[in-house]
């Protein structure tokens, strides 16, 4: 029975050995790193996002945004 999907185990591993061929083994946490901290912050950015609603600024918001 073939495994049907997109990354499939055999994919995962290819890619991982391509990682570490292009970047090395020394950068792989860097960019581990780097990766999570944008997606954390990407996150946060979101759920921001969604406690500011248009009920929450107050009218003297608007009236310095006119001046």
């Amino acid at each position: 029975m073939a495994m049907e999907g997109l990354l499939q185990p055999t994919h995962l591993i290819i890619i991982f050995a391509l990682l570490l061929i292009f970047f090395g083994g020394k950068k792989l946490p860097e960019l581990g790193k780097g990766l999570g901290a944008g997606i954390k912050e990407f996150k946060d950015a979101l759920k921001t996002g969604m406690n500011d609603t248009p009920a929450d600024k107050k009218p003297e918001d608007k009236e310095d945004k006119k001046s």
